[in-house]
């Protein structure tokens, strides 16, 4: 073969290669539009709720937030919502991420931000904390445009995503590196892993490897019990009774976070993992639970809820 010819060969595969990428990327795209569609079709939201879509708090295609608006919002507390999937998978638009809490808070005037991040094996917990405290200085720096308050923002994370927010609470200075504001209080809905160094030195299951690795030495610096130094913002654990391993876990972290003079507690219920985050928001016992958490937090939050 001539230099040229094989210059020529090498040129058309390199085209081939282009053209198959970009066909890869079409599909994903038309694949993710599809999944959007079907979780839209299977979710009942208020007629009159505004929904923005894919709010950019960064340059990666997983770095994006909607956000669910009621009528006329003004100065409207904001939850800012983290989705849970063991750190590799999940998605902001999720049925069990949305549906209830949306339907039963943005219809009391609350405005409702669910995340997406980057995840594993592209991103380790660390740097989904990052993401996450990047995601809420932005939501912060523009709430006043879609007529939330800046000051009043309930951070609520489900699984991996409830570590994600536990984390960023305890160890402050991810917050601080991404320009965070405090907030009002975080909730807790079934932590993957307050105590991660507990977790990986008893048997575990294969996600916490693929998350946290085998170098002991790290488990540490991503254990929001570990991280945990001082006074935290207010802080409620929920806890799924069905699992031998939530509730002890959550009891140990808001007894550190009490001696330290947080306002924190266990909210313990016979629940599934599962149902935890999907029944949130429902008219039933444990939804009026986490609202009483979320009155003590402020007048205009109480106020808010005044008729639930």
């Amino acid at each position: 073969m001539t230099k040229t010819n094989g210059f020529l060969v090498c040129g058309m595969a390199l085209l081939l290669l282009a053209q198959l990428a970009a066909s890869a990327r079409a599909q994903t795209g038309t694949w993710r539009n599809a999944m959007l569609q079907r979780r839209q079709q299977n979710m009942t939201l208020p007629a009159d709720i505004q929904i923005v879509r894919d709010v950019r708090y960064g340059d990666d295609p997983q770095q994006r937030f909607d956000v669910y608006l009621p009528p006329h919002a003004a100065h409207a507390p904001v939850i800012f919502m983290v989705h849970g999937g063991a750190w590799a998978f999940g998605d902001k638009t999720a049925r069990g991420v949305v549906q209830n809490k949306v339907s039963r808070w943005v219809s009391q005037g609350f405005i409702f931000i669910s995340i997406d991040y980057r995840m594993l094996p592209q991103a380790s917990p660390r740097v989904q904390a990052e993401d996450v405290a990047l995601a809420l200085a932005y939501a912060q720096q523009h709430a006043a445009q879609w007529g939330g308050d800046s000051d009043a923002f309930v951070v609520m994370g489900h699984s991996a995503g409830a570590h994600l927010v536990a984390l960023i609470s305890t160890d402050t200075s991810i917050g601080k590196r991404q320009g965070v504001a405090p907030w009002l209080g975080t909730i807790s809905l079934d932590s993957a892993a307050l105590n991660v160094v507990a977790i990986m030195q008893a048997r575990h299951l294969p996600l916490y490897d693929r998350a946290f690795g085998n170098q002991s030495d790290d488990w540490a610096s991503v254990s929001p019990l570990q991280q945990m130094r001082g006074s935290i913002v207010p802080f409620l654990a929920v806890c799924s009774t069905q699992r031998k391993d939530s509730c002890p876990q959550a009891q140990s972290f808001v007894t550190k976070a009490v001696a330290l003079g947080t306002h924190a507690s266990v909210l313990g219920e016979d629940l599934t993992h599962e149902q935890i985050n999907e029944t949130l928001g429902l008219d039933s016992d444990y939804t009026r639970q986490v609202e009483s958490f979320m009155r003590s937090l402020s007048p205009s939050i109480a106020q808010r809820l005044s008729g639930s």
